[in-house]
């Protein structure tokens, strides 16, 4: 867990880590430093218009960077799939949220990984994280360590191994509207729609 402590004090301060999740490997900083979120958009060349997918580690958590999460999506929701590869889009605070992270919109990506490493980093800094792939935009997702681009890896502050188990990317679901939408099909095959 070494790798944890420090990787947790690199995001405490400000840092980009690229670390292992459920699904993928991600490339992340804390939620409430802009200078941090919008160094990680420079470094992935990602377009600011693009939303970008945080990570929390409870549902409490979520909810002091969402407004009301509707009962239903908690029920059919959250309680199936959570901790997993499911990442819910809600309605965001926008000013607890810097705007890049929102893709100047007001809705938020949220989602528990299930992955003991990831919620270790999450619960070290006390606040999500951004919980993009770690990759350069357009680039193809990395499932495992030796996929990572050596250049973006030269690029960010910390690398913390390891494996990500389900080697797919998350189901995306819009649930701002009504009825629900998903955005993108994946790890979750979602029985409700």
């Amino acid at each position: 867990m070494d790798h944890v402590v420090k990787a947790v004090q690199v995001l405490k301060n400000g840092g980009i880590v690229i670390f292992p999740t459920d699904t993928a490997f991600g490339i992340g900083c804390r939620i409430d430093d802009e200078n941090a979120v919008k160094r990680l958009f420079t470094l992935r060349k990602r377009p600011e218009t693009k939303a970008v997918p945080v990570l929390v580690s409870s549902l409490h958590m979520a909810q002091e960077y969402l407004q009301q999460v509707p009962q239903d999506v908690v029920e059919e929701l959250v309680e199936l799939y959570w901790p997993g590869a499911l990442t819910i889009v809600l309605k965001s605070k926008t000013d607890k949220v810097p705007a890049l992270v929102r893709g100047g919109g007001t809705s938020l990506g949220v989602r528990i990984p299930d992955h003991l490493t990831t919620l270790a980093l999450i619960n070290g800094v006390g606040v999500p994280l951004l919980g993009t792939s770690a990759n350069f935009a357009g680039e193809s997702t990395p499932y495992k360590f030796e996929n990572l681009n050596q250049e973006l890896v030269k690029l960010v502050d910390y690398v913390v191994p390891g494996k990500c188990h389900i080697q797919q990317a998350s189901t995306v679901i819009d649930c701002t509207q009504e009825p629900w939408k998903i955005l993108r099909d994946g790890a979750v095959k979602l029985k409700i729609l």
